[in-house]
């Protein structure tokens, strides 16, 4: 059994949880599962979990990361007749998030809900565009209850969140919510800083575990965290940089 008091380097929890999903033989595909946001066994049920959720119920906009895991929960949202803004990976383009609207898209939602149909059928737009975002929903590799998170080491679903907020599209208030299989949620302690987005929810195929908030949400893009060459790289954020 875990240790709670056990600290880990996010590098370190990040490959003990991938190796853990392989061993146990609940990863799914794209695999290998290191460097990215694992694909698991149950995903669909997890996202019929979080569909029952009063905060799903009510959002009619939601921005959900492109990972395989969360396929269902975009899908689920788009045939609920939600309009799901995907962010394109790695912010690469000006603009930067996909907007997938169900009702032009009829007939092809499955398609849409996919990576690659994403980037096929979304409308582009830019962060200043983006409506007021009901719901988030985050792709993780380990969460623990207290509402941490890692990610895949990017830190681009927390640039994501950050530029939307620049621009008023989401806040403090603005619930944010994660899908994992229940081996990705650990005891341990998970180092936060104060760039680092944490959740709210986490759905698992068995349950559901509202998380107590201990950190507030960055309200903007912490520059002193970024590099020149990485700002270079994401337009979107090279085009808010403070002149």
């Amino acid at each position: 059994m875990d240790n709670p008091k056990r600290r880990l380097t996010k590098d370190a929890l990040r490959t003990r949880i991938w190796g853990l999903l392989e061993r146990r033989g609940v990863g799914r595909f794209p695999l290998p599962l290191r460097g990215r946001i694992p694909n698991f066994a149950g995903a669909g049920e997890a996202a019929e979990r979080l569909a029952a959720l009063p905060e799903w119920r009510a959002a009619r906009r939601v921005k959900c990361n492109p990972d395989a895991p969360q396929r269902a929960v975009r899908l689920r949202a788009l045939r609920e007749g939600k309009h799901v803004y995907v962010a394109v990976p790695r912010l690469t383009a000006a603009r930067c998030f996909l907007h997938l609207d169900p009702r032009r898209l009829r007939g092809r939602l499955a398609a849409a809900s996919t990576i690659k149909g994403a980037a096929a059928l979304g409308m582009p737009v830019v962060p200043g565009d983006l409506p007021r975002i009901d719901l988030v929903v985050a792709g993780s590799v380990a969460v623990n209850r207290r509402g941490a998170r890692v990610g895949k080491g990017g830190g681009y679903s927390d640039l994501e969140f950050a530029l939307a907020s620049e621009h008023g599209a989401v806040g403090a208030h603005t619930t944010v919510v994660t899908t994992v299989h229940d081996l990705q949620v650990v005891r341990q302690t998970i180092p936060m800083r104060a760039h680092d987005v944490p959740v709210d929810v986490i759905a698992t195929p068995t349950r559901v575990l509202r998380c107590g908030r201990t950190q507030p949400r960055p309200r903007r893009i912490e520059w002193r965290t970024l590099t020149d060459a990485q700002i270079a790289a994401m337009p979107p954020i090279a085009a808010a940089r403070p002149r």
